[in-house]
């Protein structure tokens, strides 16, 4: 069973509605929603905007379904010349730029416990994603994806998070979910199709793109779920 996650239900509700066979758990004001895509057994659910219920929702799918890897997909910020609004960000890794413990000598971004900045994804399913995407004719990138519980729309900002972490995008969830799929040894990717600049026009780029980048974040994520069920 491949677990899916968005935090908006713009993300999920195309891909819901290729089930045939959905069924609904709710858990803690999640929906969990299963059934079979693509032929593929699956549990989806939208777990709200930010680090904490990114966290909650990732948690209890790997509690409560017998998933085997989880893709996280949805919209973000652009933090590279290499993107544009319509491309894709592919996770090679995930920080949380928000993280912050320097006051006691620690690096910035440095996750205590596992001690790590950056959470690798499954590379197996990234290389899948890329190889995906690159089949239906559309430009992505892999690279470092930076979550916070922050909008980004800030230039200043978005170029010290790039600079600081190497990020090719910013989001608000996906570092969370790694961090919870790394200490639970799970496999996962980050999916993110580029919705805005995460500069000084990101509010007024958002609300134009974010169904049209959405729609195409379901489409890749589907394909995906397709092809890894085959190999």
């Amino acid at each position: 069973m491949i677990g899916i996650i968005g935090a908006m239900e713009v993300e999920i509700q195309g891909l819901k509605a290729m089930l045939p066979d959905a069924q609904t758990t709710t858990i803690s004001g999640i929906d969990f929603v299963t059934g079979t895509l693509r032929g593929t057994p699956v549990v989806m659910a939208v777990c709200g905007v930010g680090k904490v219920f990114a966290a909650l929702c990732a948690q209890t799918m790997i509690l409560r379904f017998p998933v085997q890897a989880i893709i996280n997909s949805g919209v973000a910020g652009t933090l590279s010349r290499e993107l544009g609004i319509g491309d894709v960000a592919i996770s090679s890794d995930v920080v949380q730029h928000d993280m912050d413990t320097s006051p006691l000598g620690d690096p910035v971004g440095l996750i205590s416990g596992p001690n790590v900045i950056h959470i690798p994804a499954n590379q197996e399913l990234a290389e899948l994603v890329e190889e995906t995407v690159k089949s239906m004719d559309r430009h992505c990138v892999k690279g470092t994806i930076a979550t916070g519980d922050q909008f980004l729309c800030q230039t200043e900002r978005k170029n010290w998070i790039h600079e600081t972490f190497g990020a090719i995008a910013g989001e608000m969830e996906g570092g969370s979910i790694g961090q919870v799929c790394y200490v639970n040894q799970i496999p996962f990717v980050i999916i993110r199709t580029i919705s805005d600049d995460a500069d000084g026009n990101a509010p007024a780029d958002f609300p134009a793109f974010v169904e049209k980048t959405a729609k195409a974040a379901i489409e890749i994520t589907a394909a995906v779920v397709e092809k890894y069920q085959a190999e």
